[in-house]
């Protein structure tokens, strides 16, 4: 997310390599046949564009929009289009998902840490949390926002996706037609085929094996979103929880795969439906053959 740790271009074959860090995840950009120059400036957008959107919707970060929003103690907030926008979209998710997706939900991470340790909280303690989780308990009426106090929200669920997809418009206005793989810690988007038409390849995570891919996915225009538990779980007596919460209960989603990554047109739609599908569980795999998408769960 620091700007400071400065994104690192190298030359592989026949294609540009771009490295940074930003949202808490290694980031890549490979370029496709570019002069230097022109590699250089691409990869410098789509750096600046993830740190600028980190900036601006961290709730890690005391200058960024969502900590006014969640400083905002009652008091009306006018929000800015993009900002809006966002909003927007968590409704709709939350509506789709019947209320177990939700932004307001990042306050039952008081009482969850999906660090690998063994701690569950009480109902108790969730059912205390829940009392300031539910999107229909903001007033929202574009551009206007009222989170009631104690009340918090996060963009979380849906940043990365965001980042991914506003990263490849700029690639598309700075160079048109171009291709460019753009990989936000396991989100992806590819606008364009090579020019060799040789596809871009793409592993995804092994859930059992941190690090291994467990298949490699071949991608010439689309994009690709996973959502998983092999890194933020909680084990205790047998069982493990996912960090997926479901917004309605405050406990984990049950049954749900282990790792559910989905190729759609863009990195947004890819994760509105990896996210959905975790929702609903032992269901998932029902979710994603109706929507028709190519997927893959483990």
């Amino acid at each position: 997310m620091n700007s400071s740790c400065a994104a690192t271009l190298t030359r592989d074959a026949d294609h540009w390599v771009g490295r940074f860090v930003a949202m808490a995840s290694p980031c890549e950009v490979l370029i496709d046949h570019a002069p230097g120059e022109l590699a250089q400036q691409i990869l410098d957008a789509i750096s600046s564009e993830a740190w600028r959107i980190e900036r601006k919707y961290s709730r890690y970060r005391t200058d960024s929009v969502v900590n006014r929003i969640n400083e905002s103690a009652g008091q009306e907030m006018v929000v800015d289009d993009e900002c809006a926008n966002l909003l927007d979209f968590a409704a709709t998710l939350t509506r789709l998902s019947e209320g177990a997706f939700d932004i307001t939900s990042g306050v039952l991470r008081k009482a969850w840490t999906f660090d690998g340790g063994d701690r569950v909280p009480s109902q108790q303690q969730l059912d205390e949390l829940l009392q300031a989780v539910g999107w229909h308990r903001i007033e929202w009426q574009r551009p206007l926002l009222k989170l009631r106090a104690g009340m918090q929200i996060d963009f979380g669920g849906i940043g990365k996706e965001y980042a991914v997809d506003s990263a490849a418009d700029l690639v598309e206005n700075i160079a048109p037609g171009l291709s460019c793989l753009i990989n936000f810690g396991g989100d992806v988007a590819v606008r364009h085929p090579r020019q060799d038409s040789k596809p871009w390849r793409v592993g995804i995570e092994s859930s059992t094996r941190i690090g291994a891919a467990a298949r490699v996915v071949q991608l010439s225009r689309g994009a690709l979103a996973t959502s998983g538990d092999s890194r933020r779980f909680v084990f205790r007596a047998g069982q493990r929880y996912s960090h997926i919460l479901d917004a309605r209960t405050g406990w984990p989603v049950r049954n749900a795969p282990h790792s559910i990554t989905v190729a759609a047109d863009s990195c947004t739609q890819a994760g509105t439906l990896t996210t959905l599908a975790m929702l609903k569980g032992r269901d998932a795999e029902v979710l994603l053959k109706a929507s028709g998408v190519q997927y893959w769960l483990q």
